[in-house]
């Protein structure tokens, strides 16, 4: 929890606290339905919460984390965590469980309805809760192997066209980001499965090494091996990263680039604690430019200067791309980017997220204003996702579907019964356990029937379903083309036993 913004007393109180009053609570829970305990997933959340350290996460929003499953159990009360934690902690818990079932307010996910979703949130909840709700789906979206198809594609698209857009509009790329890659994986399997596999042969080396390792330790020891910017600064951090999938696919599909125009595969972020004062970072942000150039050859095109120039929002930093082409083996371009502390954290927060959590705010007219910047980014966050198919995919007459129901519901009362789908699925040589878990799926207000309206809501989803898996098809073949991957290679094998053996299918 090293993380955690204040490490002054009160706030280790109210973590302990925390802790202290939900952990024998959680240990008496049962497992959750992805199999895993309930205190080993509040603990996920709360280092997760913590690691999003350039957004300042308090105390009391990583304690909501750690609450959030004993309250949704029942075992306390917003008025007891009040009482016992804080009340900004039960403030925060009030407002992530409103967050939760925002999407509950809609029957169906079109692109229009997402747009107005993603406002409502940036408008009337607190942007930690936003925050905090994030972090317990991209939680979820980590652990979905254990649900049905249909609804890791289900919960997949409402990520990708709520949570994602909204992770970015608030500031958290990191979230953003992994959101939109885990989406895609069960969205499009056999396209993910594609661009992972090509991303992956330029992300190591002739022996199988991270190439990004090998990159990282280089970069940093020839940092922390100069005399002249040992006298400037501190500390010095060097973190690497790979190319998001989704963004890969975006390039190659949507932009129509060839893969050698998809630079970037690999990224560095030297991260740089001055002595003191600005001008010695800015100093020490320059003088880690010159050692990268003793180390590659830099792209002169791809040079861009924010610390001399910063953007209109007042992001800072100095970007290179560099070439790390070996000779036998041709690479794309690697990403730098050199910046201080204060230039990282203001760089990965945002100006408007930030100011927004530092908060206290007291001016309504610098509230507004905040918060338009906030809605302007997450409608720009929507272009993104133009080739997602809408939940209402209109691939199945109204007419068609009315048939349908009508030849199951056989007595014509107007719904369908578990007798009446017992014996068509019985006719159709299913046992009818098959008909009982479909009903189970299919009857959303659980009364043992299905209604015309359920019946709808079932065909438009396999409508949706089919759609995703045409659009994945016509997507591999395309990247098939595009990336010149053979099945014969090998790879898609290897590398569909990491993700699954459905994307494989």
């Amino acid at each position: 929890m090293k993380n955690v913004h204040s490490s002054t007393t009160s706030s280790q109180t109210l973590l302990f606290k925390s802790l202290k009053l939900s952990i024998p609570i959680l240990h008496s829970l049962p497992l959750a339905p992805d199999g895993r305990s309930p205190l080993s997933k509040a603990l996920s959340l709360a280092l997760l919460l913590a690691h999003l350290q350039v957004l300042q996460m308090d105390a009391e929003v990583i304690s909501a984390g750690i609450l959030r499953q004993v309250l949704e159990a029942g075992a306390v009360s917003i008025m007891k965590v009040r009482d016992r934690i804080s009340s900004g902690t039960a403030h925060l818990l009030h407002e992530s469980l409103r967050v939760k079932n925002v999407s509950a307010k809609v029957e169906v996910l079109d692109d229009e309805t997402a747009a107005a979703l993603r406002k409502f949130c940036l408008t009337f909840y607190d942007i930690r809760a936003l925050i905090l709700d994030l972090a317990f789906k991209l939680d979820t979206m980590r652990h979905l192997d254990y649900l049905p198809r249909y609804q890791q594609q289900m919960l997949s698209l409402e990520v990708m066209k709520i949570h994602a857009p909204l992770a970015h509009a608030v500031g958290t790329n990191f979230l953003s980001l992994e959101l939109e890659d885990l989406a895609f994986r069960y969205l499009f399997p056999c396209s993910y499965l594609y661009v992972d596999t090509w991303l992956r042969n330029h992300e190591r080396d002739a022996t199988y090494e991270p190439l990004i390792d090998v990159y990282k330790e280089r970069v940093l020891h020839s940092l922390e091996t100069d005399s002249l910017l040992a006298d400037m600064v501190e500390d010095i951090s060097v973190k690497g990263r790979y190319k998001s999938r989704y963004s890969t696919m975006k390039k190659l599909l949507r932009d129509g680039r060839r893969p050698e125009e998809v630079n970037d595969v690999l990224g560095l972020r030297i991260v740089l604690k001055p002595r003191c004062g600005s001008d010695v970072g800015e100093r020490a942000c320059y003088r880690a430019r010159e050692i990268i150039r003793s180390l590659w050859e830099e792209m002169p095109h791809r040079t861009k200067d924010y610390i001399a120039k910063p953007k209109p929002n007042g992001y800072r930093s100095l970007h290179m791309a560099v070439n790390v082409s070996e000779y036998d083996r041709a690479r794309p371009l690697m990403e730098i980017q050199i910046r201080t502390t204060e230039m990282d954290m203001l760089a990965d927060a945002g100006a408007a997220s930030h100011s927004l959590y530092k908060g206290g705010l007291t001016d309504p007219e610098e509230t507004k204003r905040l918060k338009a910047i906030m809605v302007a980014a997450a409608e720009l966050a929507a272009l993104r996702l133009k080739d997602l198919p809408s939940a209402n995919h209109k691939g199945i007459e109204i007419d068609q579907r009315d048939r349908v129901f009508h030849l199951l519901d056989k007595n014509g009362d107007g719904r369908i019964s578990i007798e009446e789908l017992m014996e068509v699925m019985e006719e159709l040589g299913a046992p009818g356990e098959d008909a009982c878990e479909m009903m189970q799926l299919l009857d959303s207000n659980s009364d043992g029937s299905l209604s015309s309206d359920e019946f709808d809501l079932f065909q438009e989803k396999v409508g949706l379903i089919r759609h995703l898996e045409v659009k994945d098809d016509e997507y591999k073949t395309i990247l098939n083309d595009k990336l010149q991957i053979a099945d014969s290679s090998g790879l898609i094998q290897v590398y569909s036993k990491e993700l699954g053996n459905r994307l494989a299918n």
